[in-house]
């Protein structure tokens, strides 16, 4: 296996965020050759423990849409379930959003970011997938390399990331002084989870 990946990801070649996603690899295997280790585990967020005076209404939002949406693309579970819940987000939080914003680390960590939240100290990074939520870690593994490698982040200790479906989002956390990845076990429903969900994307915004 390991051999087999090593022709794949090949020094002299460039690669893009999304290229990961294709040529599927696993997210272990793509850490460790950036010199990162992963390990899945239960991660147990923390979670924003204020008021979201919001949170019903998005949820009621969310809920009076579903019946009359096919939500068989990416491009409507974006803007149906998503975009609803990054821009509630952003209004808890006062974080400054980029969509599908270019970044360009090396010749192996290039490409756009779906969403780069970032406020006075803290950065998320969403990556909204097709079904196969798999290889979506592993694309969100190597977005999160780069912010990690990235001039611009901020010195903060972990780095978090999510990746979506839309109706699924998963964790995965960064120890930058370990260079070791945690992919949470957890998987959180929209609308079903909505709440803990809300309350772990704020929190990682404004802890």
């Amino acid at each position: 296996m390991r051999d087999n990946f090593m022709e794949l990801l090949k020094p002299d070649q460039t690669y893009t965020f999304s290229k990961f996603f294709d040529l599927k690899l696993p997210a272990d295997e793509l850490a460790m050759e950036f010199g990162y280790s992963l390990s899945r585990t239960k991660l147990n967020l923390p979670q924003y423990s204020d008021s979201l005076n919001r949170l019903e209404n998005l949820r009621s939002r969310i809920e009076e849409i579903l019946p009359y949406v096919d939500l068989s693309n990416e491009t409507s579970r974006r803007e149906i379930l998503i975009a609803p819940v990054v821009t509630e987000v952003v209004h808890y939080t006062k974080a400054r959003l980029r969509i599908e914003y270019p970044i360009v680390v090396t010749n192996q960590l290039q490409s756009l970011l779906d969403y780069l939240l970032s406020s006075q100290n803290e950065l998320l990074v969403i990556e909204a997938k097709r079904q196969d939520l798999d290889y979506g870690m592993t694309q969100l593994v190597s977005e999160i390399i780069a912010l990690d490698q990235w001039k611009r982040t901020p010195e903060q200790p972990i780095l978090i990331g999510a990746v979506t479906t839309g109706k699924f989002w998963e964790f995965a956390r960064l120890n930058r002084v370990s260079k070791h990845f945690e992919q949470g076990l957890e998987s959180y429903r929209v609308p079903e989870d909505l709440e803990p969900l809300m309350r772990i994307l704020v929190y990682a915004l404004k802890n």
